[in-house]
């Protein structure tokens, strides 16, 4: 996995910035590498993707009472 920007003509510092940033966070690398940091057991793992789905599932209802 690599995220590569060539600068185009014309094209400012900040700008071919901000494009490797958008392309970095769309390719998910930095939430790879902040996930692999640390070792999490299998079961670990369970329990937090558990723990994500339940609040993501209690978000959706709160948006559906409030409209």
């Amino acid at each position: 996995m690599s995220a590569t920007v060539v600068i185009r003509s014309g094209e400012s510092q900040d700008q071919l910035l901000k494009r490797f940033r958008k392309k970095v966070a769309k390719s998910g690398i930095l939430s790879t590498v902040r996930r692999k940091r640390w070792f999490v057991s299998k079961s670990e793992l369970r329990r937090i993707q558990k723990k994500k789905a339940i609040r993501r599932i209690k978000r959706r209802q709160q948006r559906v009472t409030n409209e």
